[in-house]
């Protein structure tokens, strides 16, 4: 049991390692399409950078999910290694790892709220007449296909799925 645990936790880590890998790739195309969708909205580009919004793989978009597959690669180790901290540590960070997932989705189905209550706390009236939905799809239309909300939906599924038959196999043991 603890092999295919070992197993999961790799498929886990490959999950969350697409994350930046996909942002890489296509995230200087969304933040053109979000640039242009600001453009025609009659606002300044630079409310981007100066708010922190984002697209490509630049600082925690890479570091947490790398972070997270590093410790679910160490964890496969030592577990198909046999060693009992693998276990051990397994239970530490498999729930982790599980409700910062749903954290992740939560984030991502209430996205255009949480950056039009972001704007909106600011007061500046450039960000309030925004069109937030517009500027997201926007963005998001520069991925491909398979990616919003195919492999989005698989990401989770693996994680979601894994992270619960991880804790499965530790406690069928």
């Amino acid at each position: 049991m603890i092999a295919f645990a070992a197993v999961l936790q790799l498929l886990i880590a490959l999950a969350f390692i697409s994350i930046p890998l996909v942002r890489h790739r296509y995230g200087p195309a969304a933040k053109d399409a979000a640039e242009a969708e600001l453009r025609r909205q009659g606002v300044p580009v630079s409310v981007l950078a100066e708010n922190k919004l984002s697209f490509d793989a630049s600082g925690h978009e890479t570091a947490v999910p790398a972070t997270v597959a590093l410790i679910m690669t160490a964890l496969a180790v030592l577990n198909l290694a046999g060693n009992h901290w693998g276990q051990t540590l397994s239970w530490v960070f498999q729930p982790i790892v599980l409700v910062g997932n749903f954290l992740i989705l939560h984030s991502q189905l209430t996205a255009a709220k949480s950056v039009r209550a972001a704007f909106d706390r600011k007061g500046d009236p450039t960000l309030q007449r925004i069109d937030i939905r517009a500027l997201l799809a926007a963005a998001e239309s520069a991925f491909p296909t398979w990616v919003m909300p195919i492999l989005q939906n698989i990401r989770h599924t693996v994680v979601i799925g894994g992270c619960l038959l991880v804790i499965a196999a530790l406690i069928l043991g």
